[in-house]
């Protein structure tokens, strides 16, 4: 199962549209996970429209109709793979370990709000995944988004990609 993480797409506010290879990578992934910061609803019906299945989260710049039809926390279950998918998680200190106390039922954590790559692994072996955002790159040199696959309950082929 291909996936692609998405998160702090701060549309339009800080962009038109997801860049051409997100859509590419939107329409070959089997799911799509977005960690909150959509900031209108557009980008959202799209993805419902054109992603096999999209998995979201609402952010901190998200208004009342995404967090509506968004949960604050989204669970699910891919291939065995057990993700949780949210916006903040605080701190960069101590995230992994916090985070591995406050999601011990989680094998991959996926979040945002920074617009800073991550990919670090507890030592409860919770995966912690931050794709970056594609669109707002902030102090980062690139603007970026990750690609996964799952298969017989194993994470793997986690890519980061420039944009």
């Amino acid at each position: 199962m291909k996936l692609l993480l998405i998160a702090d797409t701060h549309l339009p506010k800080r962009a038109k549209d997801l860049p051409s290879s997100v859509w590419d990578h939107v329409n070959s992934a089997d799911v799509v996970l977005h960690a909150g910061d959509w900031v209108v609803p557009d980008l959202l019906d799209e993805l419902e429209t054109k992603a096999n299945r999209v998995v979201g989260c609402w952010g901190n710049n998200d208004g009342e109709e995404l967090r509506q039809r968004l949960p604050e926390r989204a669970d699910v279950e891919l291939e065995g793979v057990r993700f949780a998918v949210v916006h903040e998680t605080g701190a960069s200190a101590g995230r992994d370990e916090r985070m591995a106390r406050l999601y011990p039922d989680v094998d991959v954590l996926v979040f945002g709000h920074s617009h800073i790559p991550w990919d670090a692994t507890a030592s409860t072996g919770l995966r912690l995944l931050n794709p970056g955002s594609p669109t707002d790159r902030r102090r980062q040199p690139f603007c970026t988004y990750m690609t996964a696959t799952v298969h017989d309950g194993v994470l793997s082929d986690v890519t980061l990609h420039r944009v």
